[in-house]
């Protein structure tokens, strides 16, 4: 018995040795991917993190857990791309010892990338504008927020931070606890599976159902609403998640308008997020 159990360690060593060497491998690639990418180009590549995480949770068998795969890729994702270009997180948790949305941030960004707990969404955003942080990590919206911190990224700019995920990407069936966005001045990608949030401004008085019905009449199918009203009857501002990629230039976007008419001052999306995953409870 202790024979086989020597043979069995030292078979183990050597997975460790393989691994490690494909480890090596793997950064060497990174490397020479970063030295061909166009100079301004980002590291961060959400769309395609996600689809990376999707193929390996497809292929997985064995009683290894899903979490702890997912979770072993995202470190090693996080610290590629610190070596690419630099990567810091800024997190809405007054108390970053006990905070969900610091566990949350902490587990998809990883364990090594440097943090910063701020007060506010806003102060988060403001991180990101300001270049001490490049992912602001902000609660999802709350119908009664009074100064909603998703009415900043209604502009057209290219360098306006977008929603690029939502976290926890991977979650167990009847999960609780908060759901975060992250948020950062990178392009957007379509990854074949998508949630889409819209920005729409609307200077005169519309209804909600009606907005959703001109919404789905335009082909955008819709999920959760998010509005707040501009003051002195200036109209309304919505923050509506579409179960599809909807980019810049997507008809439906026109044919919204031509729905609205002279009731809509804007409608853009304000980010898109791969549709995060659902496993089995453990």
């Amino acid at each position: 018995m202790s024979a086989s159990l020597d043979e069995l360690r030292r078979e183990i060593d050597a997975i460790d040795v393989a691994l490690h060497d494909l480890l090596l491998r793997r950064t060497q690639i990174v490397t020479q991917i970063a030295g061909q990418k166009p100079s301004g180009r980002p590291a961060i590549r959400p769309g395609r993190e996600a689809e990376i995480a999707r193929r390996l949770v497809a292929r997985h068998e064995g009683p290894f857990p899903v979490q702890a795969l997912v979770r072993i890729w995202r470190e090693m994702i996080s610290a590629l791309t610190r070596m690419q270009s630099p990567l810091a997180i800024a997190v809405v948790a007054r108390d970053d010892q006990r905070s969900p949305l610091w566990d949350l941030a902490r587990d998809h960004f990883g364990s090594a990338t440097p943090m910063l707990a701020v007060n506010t969404p806003m102060a988060a955003l403001r991180a990101v504008s300001e270049g001490n942080a490049t992912i602001a990590v902000v609660p999802w919206p709350d119908e009664g927020d009074a100064e909603p911190w998703w009415r900043t990224l209604f502009n057209e700019d290219a360098k306006t931070p977008r929603i690029i995920a939502r976290l926890p990407f991977l979650r167990a069936v009847g999960r609780e606890g908060p759901d975060a966005l992250a948020v950062a001045a990178v392009p957007l990608e379509a990854t074949g599976d998508d949630q889409t949030l819209l920005g729409i401004e609307l200077g005169q008085d519309v209804s909600r159902g009606r907005l959703k019905d001109c919404l789905e009449a335009a082909g955008l199918v819709t999920g959760q609403f998010r509005t707040v009203h501009l003051p002195g009857g200036g109209g309304s501002a919505h923050l509506v998640e579409v179960g599809d990629y909807v980019a810049a230039d997507d008809p439906r976007l026109a044919l919204l308008a031509d729905r609205l008419g002279e009731a809509l001052i804007r409608a853009l999306p304000i980010g898109a997020y791969a549709t995060p995953m659902t496993i089995p409870k453990a």
